[in-house]
């Protein structure tokens, strides 16, 4: 972390110095428990809890000075060493921006350089920013998000894990509104932009799809004329794009559309459902074939993004496509693959969901499935607004088409697409609507058999990950009846 002292911190942030002037924290937090010796407490409002009633707890796991919108007497009736904001999230990014100024200064008085790259779409971020650190990691000190930090919040935790040793820096950008990744951008000036795709998730809080596009392109508008823009040509919305752009453009294609400077030709997927292709990077450098380890075919778009983004920061190919070939899902809940010793194979796939994601995530189900018993068992899909009963239903109806052998829905805010489901054929015990997590849970640990195959998927807050987590355990073993006649 880039040091500030408690006086730097006040003035940065045009905010009240109510602490001794010299204090420097060594990290900084938004959990009152994630709090160590030295650490800077942001005391945020939050939509369930209040930052400023945890000041104490921080303070007892070793803060020392704390980021407020209000003083905070301690027991003894002192104030707790603070710096006094208007709006403490806001205050992070001030100083997540001035600790990527000085970042930047730093490694240029060096004669080098930091390199940002942002990443944004509805789809697909976390795979790419996990598949992206992994390439660059091998050539200098890289930070990444944790997980899926990239909001307002967690894009300045990620910038505050970064130093002047940092080489590159990339940050995952996500947005609920028009004007959030713009703000986002200006607080961490990318020198190459990635968008993934433009989907329908959050089309009720944008106000349509088409905001959602307005909003991804934020990213690329704000690139410097030396920048690199790398943009999704088989999506119409984020091809048109390139217009919005003054940086270099660098398009990528799994579907051969012929403007790509990074493509994937004679795309493929393994007997285990993994993304091959020979990767053609510009230069046409040959003999670059990526063999991964991420299951299912709608990563090859994921694969192809990092690919570009890594070249345009001066990797190498074939390392690139070494580093591709090696790296297994990074984060959890993305595809992730469990092979239970009583023979049932799990896919949680159950970090997020929208239209989009949940259709390539059953495509993949079935394309795996082949010869075996195949369960999807699926959630609500959140956010979607006034679209919300159509998608829902199309799911329902794509999972019979696809001839998946059992569905279980769980939660009323899914039940149209239990519906939809039982009206395209699926009857009887072919399609199961569970009212909660618990109660799915009873259904699949009772009906489960050795070579089943089961994919969970939902939106986040559904909790559908924790239930895959669950299944995922091997069932306990039948206690020995030592000779007894069992009734």
């Amino acid at each position: 972390m880039i040091a500030f002292t408690a006086a730097e911190i006040a003035e940065i942030t045009h905010g009240r110095l109510d602490a001794d002037a010299g204090i420097t924290p060594a990290s900084v937090v938004t959990d009152s428990r994630e709090a160590t010796a030295g650490s800077l407490y942001v005391a945020k409002r939050g939509e369930h809890a209040d930052g400023h009633d945890f000041v104490a707890a921080a303070f007892d796991n070793g803060a020392t000075l704390v980021l407020a919108e209000r003083a905070v007497a301690g027991p003894d009736g002192v104030n707790f060493p603070a710096v006094l904001v208007q709006d403490a999230v806001l205050a992070m990014g001030k100083l997540a921006a001035e600790a990527v100024r000085r970042i930047r200064a730093a490694r240029l008085a060096e004669g080098d350089a930091l390199t940002v790259i942002g990443i944004t779409g509805s789809a697909g971020k976390t795979t790419t920013k996990d598949l992206l650190a992994g390439i660059l990691a091998r050539h200098g000190s890289t930070v990444a998000p944790q997980g899926s930090y990239n909001g307002e919040v967690g894009v300045p935790l990620t910038v505050f894990r970064a130093g002047t040793d940092t080489r590159y820096l990339v940050i995952e950008m996500g947005a609920t509104g028009i004007g959030h990744i713009r703000y986002l951008a200006d607080m961490v000036t990318p020198d190459i932009g990635v968008v993934l795709c433009v989907g329908t998730a959050h089309a009720g809080e944008f106000g349509g799809v088409e905001n959602i596009a307005r909003a991804k392109g934020e990213l690329l508008e704000a690139l410097p004329d030396t920048g690199t823009a790398i943009i999704n040509l088989d999506d119409d919305r984020v091809a048109a794009m390139r217009a919005r752009t003054r940086a270099t453009v660098v398009g990528f294609t799994a579907d051969g559309h012929r403007e790509a400077a990074v493509l994937a030709a004679r795309p493929d997927t393994n007997a285990l459902g993994n993304p091959e292709f020979d990767l053609i990077l510009p230069g046409g450098e040959p003999d670059l074939h990526v063999s991964s380890r991420l299951i299912g075919s709608h990563h090859t778009g994921n694969l192809l993004a990092a690919a570009a983004a890594a070249f345009a920061a001066g990797i190498p190919g074939p390392e690139i496509a070494a580093s591709l070939s090696s790296q297994t899902a990074a984060s959890r809940w993305r595809m992730e693959r469990t092979e239970r010793p009583d023979g049932v194979t799990i896919i949680n796939d159950a970090y997020n969901a929208n239209p989009e994601s949940m259709r390539a995530a059953l495509r993949t189900l079935a394309d795996l499935g082949r010869g075996r018993r195949t369960w999807a068992v699926l959630g609500a899909m959140l956010e979607l607004g006034p679209d919300s009963i159509r998608e829902h239903t199309a799911v329902g109806t794509q999972v019979v088409r696809l001839n998946i052998s059992r569905l279980v829905v769980v939660g009323r805010e899914a039940r149209a697409l239990y519906v939809s489901a039982v009206q395209e054929g699926s009857w009887g015990d072919e399609c199961v609507f569970a009212e909660t997590p618990d109660e799915a849970y009873e259904l699949l640990s009772a009906e489960l058999e050795p070579g089943d195959l089961v994919l969970f998927k939902s939106s986040n807050s559904v909790g559908l990950r924790h239930l895959g987590d669950r299944i995922a355990l091997p069932p306990a073993p039948v206690p020995a009846t030592e000779g007894r006649e069992l009734p």
